[in-house]
């Protein structure tokens, strides 16, 4: 995998407090054309509540289905786990021996009852570890309603994704229609270092399974995560990204999840730098990136010493900010306002939404205006009487650009 550094700033002036902003650029390799990937696991979790009714949403989605197991070989593992207020193992994870049976027991589920999203999510993740193999396996939630049964609480169910996660199961979630919890499904997703894709339409219901697929077929690295380890003078550590992160020994470990090939990303990392007493080069911190190449399986981690030059205190006031990092730092401040904004559409403060989204647009102005662009048509969704799909967008941007920022770059 290919990394790059880059500070806003590279020079910091003798003992004086600063801040620097760190951007982290990854790319993921291409796979060889004749490489065959690892066996590939999939499990879908599919809600059949009454509500799925509506429409053409349950038939989309056993459509949409059906060609995702078209796209599987016999080597590879499907399982489907169907919830209401009860839960059914529609498939038994294993291997995709019998299209035409597996594709017969996707056309038998029909909308029935009410929403119990956890009880599936946990049945699901059951049957996804027993199907996980050497390059993981992702679970695909899709769901329509309100979690109104079982355990509905976010943060709870944002941990049951991350325990899979760390199991080697990837939780992806997909929104359908406009009464889905998408709160509780970008949650789950955020933990599960999967997406969270809001389809409104059939056609983008199906759009999403199928970009799932594509993004399990073409994985090219699994299990990334970074290591930032300041040194210990460092004062503040922050992470601009919106990305599960923990502190460990030696400093805090944010999890990358899987990447697909030729896949980019950045991460930007604000650290507070102590006053340092002497002139010349200082490190104020490394970053450890570690991840599995597929198709080979094969352990790398990637050290990356971050320093700084300290130089007298008008040599510093002169210094001129990277303003492809400055950029990115404004572009990852507009995610975090799109999901502060679809917070307050969720507690019905519809004006505090606006203001999060039109002082971000304007922060934008002349710097990066196809951000500003999406950030003023959601502003302007709001005002039309649009809230609930500018929630659901806003959200769905959020957790997308703030995780995988970069691709076609």
């Amino acid at each position: 995998m290919h990394v790059n550094a880059h500070l806003d700033v590279d020079l910091v002036a003798v003992e004086q407090t600063d801040q620097i902003t760190i951007m982290l650029e990854l790319a993921a390799p291409e796979l060889p054309a004749a490489a065959s990937r690892p066996p590939a696991a999939v499990q879908v979790v599919l809600d059949r509540s009454g509500s799925m009714d509506a429409g053409d949403r349950m038939a989309t989605a056993r459509s949409a289905l059906k060609a995702l197991v078209d796209r599987l070989d016999p080597r590879d593992a499907f399982g489907l786990v169907a919830f209401d207020d009860q839960v059914e193992v529609t498939v038994p994870a294993g291997p995709v021996a019998d299209k035409p049976a597996i594709h017969a027991a996707i056309d038998a589920v029909y909308a029935r009852a009410m929403t119990n999203l956890s009880a599936g999510l946990l049945r699901g993740v059951q049957e996804a570890r027993r199907a996980v193999g050497p390059g993981g396996a992702t679970l695909l939630l899709l769901s329509d309603g309100m979690a109104n049964a079982g355990v509905t609480d976010p943060d709870q169910l944002e941990a049951v994704a991350a325990a899979a996660a760390r199991g080697g199961v990837t939780v992806a979630t997909v929104g359908l229609g406009l009464g889905y919890d998408d709160t509780l499904l970008a949650a789950i997703a955020r933990g599960g270092r999967g997406n969270h894709v809001f389809a409104e339409e059939a056609d983008a219901a199906a759009a999403a399974v199928a970009g799932e697929v594509d993004g399990l077929l073409g994985k090219a690295v699994q299990a990334a995560s970074l290591l930032i380890r300041p040194t210990t003078d460092v004062q503040s550590v922050a992470l601009f990204n919106d990305l599960p992160s923990a502190a460990v020994e030696g400093g805090i470990m944010v999890e990358l999840g899987d990447l697909w090939a030729g896949e980019r990303r950045r991460l930007l990392i604000g650290l507070g730098v102590p006053a340092i007493p002497a002139l010349g080069l200082a490190q104020v911190a490394s970053l450890e990136l570690r991840y599995v190449a597929l198709p080979d399986l094969s352990e790398q981690t990637v050290t990356l010493p971050i320093s700084v030059n300290v130089v007298p205190g008008d040599q510093a006031a002169g210094r001129v900010p990277n303003p492809k990092v400055r950029t990115e730092l404004l572009f990852q401040q507009a995610q975090e306002a799109k999901r502060r904004a679809a917070d307050a559409i969720a507690h019905g403060d519809q004006r505090q939404a606006l203001s999060m989204l039109d002082s971000a647009g304007a922060s934008l102005a002349g710097v990066d205006d196809g951000e500003r662009a999406v950030l003023m048509d959601l502003a302007a969704e709001v005002r039309a009487g649009g809230a609930a799909r500018a929630a659901k967008r806003s959200r769905m941007d959020h957790h997308d650009k703030s995780r995988r920022r970069g691709r076609g770059m």
